[in-house]
C-alpha cells in the first residue's frame, strides 16, 4: 500500500467510493469523473504504479473483472459498446499512479466522449524497422 495514493485509500476505506464489485485482490468502482453512465475503475488493491509494472497474474485478474463490469454494463445499462482503457505513465494520460482499468459503457457517438484511431501513415516511421525494436524487447 502507498499511503500517500488516493487508490489505495479507497482500498483502505479511508475515502468512500461507490463499489460495484469487490473480492480478496481487486475492487471495482464508479470514477468520480463519470464520461459516461456506469464509467467505472477497476484497480488491484495492492499498490502497482502501471499495468506495465504489475504481476502477470494482478494484470489478468484485474482484466477478467474488467470484462466482467464491461458485460453487466451491456446488460443492464443497456450500453452498446464499451471502451476499455489503460493509461500508462503522465506521457499517456495516467493521473493517479495506480495501475486502474477505465471500463466506459458506450450509448451512440453522441455520448460526449471521442476516442479516435485516424488512419493516417507517418513517412518517416520504417515499420520494419520498429518492428524490430518491440521485438529485440521481448
Amino acid at each position: 500500500m502507498n499511503k500517500e495514493c488516493i487508490f489505495c485509500k479507497i482500498v483502505n476505506g479511508e475515502i468512500k467510493a461507490n463499489v460495484v464489485y469487490e473480492d480478496l485482490d481487486v475492487i471495482a468502482f464508479l470514477d468520480i469523473n463519470q464520461t459516461t453512465k456506469g464509467h467505472t475503475l477497476v484497480i488491484p488493491k495492492d499498490h502497482h504504479e502501471t499495468f506495465l509494472s504489475a504481476p502477470r497474474e494482478v494484470m489478468h485478474r484485474v482484466m477478467d473483472v474488467a470484462q466482467r463490469i464491461g458485460q453487466a454494463q451491456m446488460k443492464q445499462l443497456l450500453a452498446r459498446g464499451v471502451n476499455i482503457i489503460v493509461n500508462n505513465y503522465p506521457s499517456a494520460g495516467q493521473i493517479i499512479p495506480h495501475f486502474h482499468v477505465h471500463v466506459i459503457p458506450r450509448y451512440d457517438k453522441t455520448d460526449g466522449l471521442s476516442i479516435e484511431m485516424l488512419e493516417k501513415t507517418n513517412p518517416d516511421f520504417n515499420l520494419p524497422v520498429v518492428a524490430s525494436e518491440i521485438r529485440k524487447g521481448l
